[in-house]
């Protein structure tokens, strides 16, 4: 679909775009690559599975931090200088996972990395949503968040080769260093908060995002004050969506190169390729299903249809285990369908609100739901610890999956518009949202 935005230029989309998707790959891999550290851990610290499940999901509790105040500092401050100090402070952190000695300081700095990581998400989608207008959001959010599929990519392989020939200190070490010598250089030159101070926007790019942006304005409902967030029931419905989701996306990412081990009796160099390859399946049904949201706008099906196929090949990749290609292409499909929602879910969680608010709002979101990230892994690990399968843990994260899609499907108003979100929608479907 060709829009009017692709014909006054796409600078925003090959300048922008890019360096937001490298910087959250980089913090997206220094918060998963304990998923290959897990076995070194474990021996060194001596840490049971569902202790090593706890050390993966404590960083989502420091996650909550700075979740809506980061959000806010984006609106009202600066996204750019937000999230430049927290670059800084999530690489100091990164670091510091390569020094642990006990099992406490292991908790400690995956806590405090969590914390400094809080807020940068819903920095950019604030960064996204003053550069992108309503018609191209998801899209914008689609690409951007295909960081996790690529993170993921670059991480396993790296993290299996760099575990052939060193250990899981050295893994955080190498891995720890990449904010300063990539994320944060990047950042600082590229980034500019609003179209109005990027030099590097042609005067019609500019005046079409300001212009469509204004319109979109306009239509949303009146600024009532961030006590509006808190009582809007859509945005609660998107946080209970958005909790089930990572409980069973985070259960099944932080554990998949375990079960790839399982399956294969693979190596580590092996089991780190083989990780990648659901990740590169993902990043093409995000870019697909984001794109069909963008043309339909009805984000709600869009959600469920990807998460019910993630449920459904997730359990069935672990009952076929014995037939290891078979299961690892149903692997494929499942992570796919886990993270293909994300697009259109996060367009519609722009939408929820008031411009002014949407920052909050998608930190409330953000911050709330990320505690799925803490409960799947360590789930994930006591089942495994209580059944010595995988099966059980498949079955819990999978509900979690379906009961997310099902929970979407109940968003109406603004936040999950239909076809007539193309035209003005009045001011009674607009306070309908709430």
């Amino acid at each position: 679909m060709t829009t009017a935005g692709t014909t006054v230029g796409r600078t925003r989309w090959v300048r922008l775009i890019p360096v937001a998707v490298i910087v959250y790959v980089i913090s997206y891999m220094d918060r998963t690559n304990i998923s290959f550290a897990f076995s070194g851990l474990g021996q060194d610290l001596h840490l049971d599975k569902a202790q090593q499940g706890l050390a993966g999901g404590v960083f989502f509790l420091g996650y909550l931090v700075l979740q809506i105040p980061g959000g806010h500092l984006a609106e009202r401050w600066s996204a750019k200088k937000f999230v430049t100090i927290m670059i800084v402070a999530w690489g100091v952190f990164a670091l510091l996972s390569g020094m642990v000695q006990s099992f406490g300081q292991l908790l400690v700095v995956r806590l405090l990395l969590g914390v400094a990581e809080g807020g940068i998400w819903p920095a950019i989608l604030v960064l996204i949503s003053h550069w992108f207008p309503r018609e191209e959001r998801a899209r914008a959010f689609g690409v951007w968040m295909m960081n996790i599929p690529i993170s993921s990519i670059i991480t396993a392989p790296l993290s299996g080769w760099i575990l052939s020939f060193s250990d899981w200190r050295a893994l955080f070490f190498i891995q720890g260093a990449l904010p300063f010598v990539i994320a944060l250089p990047l950042w600082l030159l590229l980034v500019k908060d609003r179209p109005s101070q990027a030099s590097w926007v042609s005067p019609a790019e500019r005046d079409w995002i300001e212009s469509s942006l204004a319109e979109d304005e306009r239509d949303a409902p009146p600024f009532a004050g961030y006590g509006q967030v808190f009582r809007s029931s859509v945005v609660w419905r998107l946080v209970l969506v958005y909790f089930l989701v990572q409980v069973g996306f985070y259960g099944l990412t932080l554990w998949l190169p375990t079960l790839l081990k399982a399956t294969t009796g693979g190596n580590s160099t092996l089991v780190g390729w083989l990780t990648a390859i659901p990740y590169v399946v993902a990043a093409v049904a995000m870019y697909l299903n984001a794109r069909a949201a963008d043309r339909n706008r009805r984000y709600g099906l869009h959600v469920l249809g990807s998460l019910a196929i993630g449920a459904v090949t997730l359990v069935a990749s672990v009952a076929l285990g014995s037939l290891a290609a078979l299961s690892i292409a149903l692997i494929c499909v499942a992570m796919a369908g886990a993270l293909a929602y994300d697009g259109p879910f996060w367009a519609s969680a722009s939408l929820a609100v008031p411009v002014t608010l949407a920052g909050g709002a998608m930190g409330l979101v953000n911050a709330l739901g990320n505690l799925g990230g803490f409960v799947g892994p360590y789930v994930g690990g006591y089942l495994q610890d209580v059944s010595g399968s995988f099966l059980s843990t498949s079955v819990v994260l999978a509900i979690a999956l379906l009961l997310g899609g099902l929970v979407m499907i109940t968003i109406r108003g603004r936040a999950n518009p239909g076809p007539t979100a193309v035209e003005p929608e009045p001011a009674s479907a607009a306070g309908g949202s709430s």
